[in-house]
């Protein structure tokens, strides 16, 4: 399809372009291939490009969210995954499928069997270029709620739908704590092969990091004097901790009772109010570079955009380092069945 479609396609985010190195360019010729789906910032891709990978489609719709990417990507990735235009740029092959797609209910479960169940949400889409392009790999990121979601059933349908598609599946739920990061962040990991060797091969025993939330912390005078909370929540949070063991550095926070948790780990970094109940040592919310950090995003990410999208956009985004175990197992088996081929 024509450059001029993929103008119409994108939002233009930078003028002007960018004047300095990125930090993540794609590799102009990659060890493997992949495409990159509900991009978000790149938390996925990210260790993927580490391996040398190249990236040869993005999709997301987020604006803000295409700014930041492209300020670390060098890329603007299409828009809306779920129109016919967008899916017509995504190349014939590629080795791997990345998605980290928003869960949704799956309107008319039971009444039909298969693939078309998924009909009318975002999996399908994601089903749907699978069918198309047959890929090596699948990696799908997701909530832990989607392994439980209306009893079990939606699961269970993405796990058909996959193997009608001849995939073969492992799944397992990880926390971002065992990977080195001092939060508490539970996901359903989904890697589907073609090949039924390479599934049997793979699996989910990786080695537990410890945490260390000091290393993710910057300085209070380095932090915006707007991230420090009022003298009223100050005193508030003076009230509701007497008594309790107060130790240093921690992660203060409030929950929906009153009843405050200080920690040595954050809880799960979301989008919504429940950032402005969480303190770092009880006086200030966390700044832009902190909770990329939590996210194990590197410091040489770049921001571009304004710190309440960069809660948003972490809040959205997906543990770096859990990925990282993930693609570099991917990887091994996929540099062995290749080593194996040559011998032969």
């Amino acid at each position: 399809m024509p450059s001029q479609a993929r103008t119409t396609l994108l939002y233009n985010p930078l003028e002007p372009r960018i004047s300095y190195e990125v930090p993540f360019p794609n590799p102009v010729i990659g060890k493997r291939t992949f495409i990159d789906l509900f991009a978000g910032i790149g938390g996925i891709r990210l260790p993927f490009s580490e391996l040398g990978y190249r990236c040869v489609f993005s999709s997301e719709w987020d604006k803000n969210a295409q700014r930041t990417y492209y300020a670390n990507f060098g890329e603007i990735p299409y828009g809306d995954i779920t129109k016919e235009i967008t899916k017509q740029h995504i190349p014939a092959h590629f080795d791997l499928l990345l998605a980290g797609f928003p869960c949704q209910a799956f309107s008319i479960m039971g009444k039909m069997k298969g693939f078309a169940d998924t009909r009318g949400t975002l999996f399908f889409d994601v089903a749907t270029i699978i069918d198309r392009h047959r890929p090596e790999v699948i990696l799908l990121e997701n909530v832990k709620q989607l392994t439980t979601h209306d009893h079990g059933n939606t699961f269970a349908k993405i796990l058909n739908t996959l193997g009608e598609l001849g995939y073969h599946t492992k799944w397992e739920i990880l926390n971002a704590l065992d990977f080195g990061l001092p939060q508490k962040r539970e996901r359903v990991i989904i890697v589907a092969f073609k090949n039924k060797s390479h599934s049997d091969a793979f699996n989910f025993n990786f080695d537990k990091r410890g945490y260390e939330l000091a290393s993710i912390l910057e300085d209070d005078t380095n932090v915006d004097s707007t991230l420090f909370a009022s003298e009223h929540i100050l005193k508030k949070r003076q009230q509701l901790t007497t008594g309790k063991t107060i130790f240093y550095p921690s992660v203060w926070h409030e929950n929906k009772a009153g009843n405050i948790s200080i920690l040595d780990h954050a809880c799960a970094l979301r989008t919504g109010a429940s950032y402005n109940y969480l303190l770092i040592n009880g006086i200030r919310r966390p700044s832009s570079r902190e909770l990329l950090r939590f996210q194990g995003f590197p410091d040489k990410y770049k921001i571009t955009v304004s710190h309440s999208e960069i809660r948003r956009q972490t809040g959205n985004s997906v543990a770096v380092p859990m990925i990282r175990e993930i693609a570099n197992r991917i990887d091994r088996i996929l540099d062995s069945n290749q080593s194996k081929d040559c011998q032969s």
